[in-house]
């Protein structure tokens, strides 16, 4: 490789690297409601740390999160077979 373009290859490197660092399949996504933090949400309406109502609480932001990450990733997939499926319409 010449030395003029071992900069540019730098550089491009590492604007592919940063894009990589924004692209994650396991961000909840913004309709499910979740965007607070699970610990001070459940400490305002369940209770202290360790009290029963903390712990479901916690668990039910947990089950919440997880359906909200499989209805994200059901409609995307679905979104992709009927593209694949109808090639004709935009």
């Amino acid at each position: 490789m010449p030395q003029k373009n071992f900069p540019r290859f730098i550089s491009i490197a590492l604007i592919a690297f940063s894009l990589c660092a924004c692209a994650s399949r396991n961000d909840v996504p913004a309709s499910a409601g979740l965007s607070e933090d699970d610990d001070a949400y459940c400490r305002a309406n369940g209770g202290p740390v360790g009290s029963p109502q903390y712990v479901g609480c916690r668990k039910d932001r947990d089950v919440q999160r997880s359906n909200a990450i499989a209805r994200a990733d059901r409609s995307q997939r679905d979104l992709g077979e009927y593209m694949l499926n109808h090639p004709d319409h935009p």
